[in-house]
């Protein structure tokens, strides 16, 4: 089963290309998008990874909580539903 991570606090340049980048080391990404401004097209400096297993979404949330990317600490948690 699929597991989806929240990925917070990300350098403005990355793209969801760059988010698959960063965490394709972990396994095997579904899929991988950075959430835009929808009038700037600007990234909000966040996204989410959607990993094809579980355990390597909970290797990717504890190795990469707090890990450095391009001068800003990333935040890495298990996505929660929208509310």
């Amino acid at each position: 089963m699929s597991k989806k991570i929240f990925v917070g606090n990300l350098p403005f340049k990355y793209r969801g290309k760059e988010l698959r980048e960063l965490f394709s080391r972990f396994g095997e990404i579904e899929d991988s998008t950075v959430i835009l401004d929808k009038f700037t097209k600007r990234s909000k400096g966040f996204g989410f990874v959607t990993f094809v297993n579980d355990t390597d979404a909970d290797s990717a949330i504890s190795e990469m909580n707090g890990k450095d990317a391009d001068g800003r600490d990333l935040t890495v948690s298990e996505a929660r539903a929208r509310e």
